[in-house]
């Protein structure tokens, strides 16, 4: 636990604890009102995110934490303002059935100050009722932080990212008139980009390319990410597209363009994936999906799990053909096929019939997770990071913004790029299920520290600040 979390731990001497008696595996332990430990950023009313969210560790009467779920109905959680007779707050408590919950909330309108009640049996918990002071922000409010290194220090921003840091090196200076020129001539007629421009806070947009509907997501975080902090005044190009664009070698006259994904033999600038940005921005509205949603639906207990790799997806690449050719030829080791056909619909016939799309909540059901590229990087690995499987992910000549932080054999185990070891790997993690297990709690660890909505958004405003310098140096 960060060490700055401990003073939000500190409990009063004349806090009572409760006794709560535990069913089922966990009978005779006594869960604990004190000693229960509560943290998070959705504890502190500077942290201004779509949907704030906090902590809770339950623990018993000895002080040791629960390491299985007290039952989901465990906590009741009520948010009010002192000064409102109503409030306009959707709230969830989920259940991560590891004896900690994710408490997620939603604010429609902006309070004065706010009371958060964490109750056990009608007794409140910890430190419980926590008091933001406000103004508390919620989403829609157009009300940004002028300092961004305030903002930074409220969000407990890290100092930098390594992907960053690897990305910019290319860059000693960032010339935006010879950009504004240049870029759209070698990818304007063939790609789809856009060119934003900040100025005064504001962000303003000109497209090159037929297809440029996916600038609606960098839009959304744009736009989001003004009204929490001021930007300073910039210039940049993204690309709409999946693959990265920037071939030339770093000697060569390179041109800073942002993409979802970088690769191997490219130079982009990487963002987070417009996937997990969306789920972000989105978390509680119109998705589902997102990194604490699939938390709460990680599936059964490791050893109730089924021991079979499973996979699902679209033909999106050869590899994924011969995954599915390798699944019928050992059905007992690997569960995958195909949801849709579109790349190689000539060869339905060899590799269908199509199946049914699976929530991906059951993907949980299985150990073993897939992660096998598509046209680029599988968006879906952070996801399956954060469930409780452990990953068996393809060798990889692309990347998205967190990949190089990942560690093979700590956070996931590796396979080749061709498939070759995928049985041996599978076979492996049967007859070390122990070593697997803990591989996937890696993993899944890995997934909630860095890869949180608080975590994003910190990731574009470090990347925006750094681009800023860099034209600054230009300009000086």
């Amino acid at each position: 636990m960060s060490p700055r979390l401990f003073s939000w731990l500190l409990l009063p001497c004349c806090l009572d604890m409760f006794r709560h008696e535990l069913p089922g595996a966990q009978a005779g332990l006594v869960l604990s009102a004190a000693k229960t430990l509560v943290w998070g950023p959705g504890l502190e009313a500077n942290i201004v995110l779509p949907a704030r969210f906090f902590y809770i560790q339950a623990v018993d009467s000895s002080g040791k934490n629960l390491t299985k779920s007290p039952g989901e109905n465990t906590f009741e959680v009520k948010i009010v303002s002192p000064v409102e007779q109503f409030t306009r707050i959707w709230i969830q408590v989920l259940d991560r059935k590891d004896g900690s919950f994710l408490v997620r909330y939603r604010m429609y309108a902006t309070y004065t100050d706010l009371h958060i009640h964490i109750l056990l049996k009608n007794k409140h918990i910890a430190k419980s009722p926590f008091i933001l002071k406000g103004p508390v922000y919620h989403e829609g409010c157009d009300c940004p932080q002028p300092s961004g290194s305030v903002w930074e220090a409220h969000m407990h921003c890290p100092e930098s990212f390594p992907q960053i840091d690897r990305d910019l090196s290319l860059f000693t200076s960032v010339n935006p008139d010879r950009n504004a020129q240049e870029i759209p001539q070698r990818f304007g007629q063939r790609q789809s980009l856009c060119h934003y421009t900040i100025k005064d806070d504001k962000v303003y947009v000109k497209t090159f390319g037929e297809h440029v509907g996916f600038r609606i997501f960098m839009d959304a975080i744009l736009l989001s990410l003004i009204r929490k902090v001021r930007l300073p005044d910039m210039e940049f190009f993204v690309n709409l597209g999946d693959w990265p664009l920037e071939k030339r070698k770093p000697t060569d006259k390179i041109h800073p363009i942002f993409s979802w994904c970088g690769s191997n033999n490219t130079r982009d600038i990487v963002m987070p994936t417009y996937d997990l940005t969306e789920s972000v921005l989105e978390t509680m509205g119109r998705v589902s999906l997102d990194m604490m949603s699939v938390q709460a639906n990680s599936g059964p207990p490791w050893s109730e799990k089924n021991a079979t790799a499973f996979w699902r997806g679209r033909d999106s690449r050869q590899e994924r053909l011969e995954l599915v050719k390798l699944s019928r030829a050992h059905p007992d080791m690997i569960d995958a096929a195909f949801t849709n056909f579109f790349f190689f619909k000539h060869d339905e016939g060899l590799y269908g019939p199509l199946v049914k799309h699976v929530s991906f909540f059951d993907f949980f059901k299985y150990k073993y997770q897939i992660n096998i590229d598509g046209t680029v990087a599988a968006y879906r690995l952070p996801y399956l990071l954060a469930g409780d499987s452990v990953v068996l992910k393809q060798d990889s000549g692309y990347y998205e913004h967190f990949y190089n932080e990942l560690q093979p054999w700590e956070h996931y185990i590796p396979i080749r790029a061709d498939l070759g070891d995928l049985l041996e790997k599978i076979q492996w993690a049967r007859d070390h299920d122990e070593e697997a297990k803990k591989i996937a709690l890696m993993g899944q660890q890995f997934a909630r520290n860095h890869l949180m909505g608080d975590s994003i958004f910190c990731y574009y405003y470090k990347l925006f600040k750094v681009i800023f310098l860099q034209l600054q140096s230009y300009i000086s």
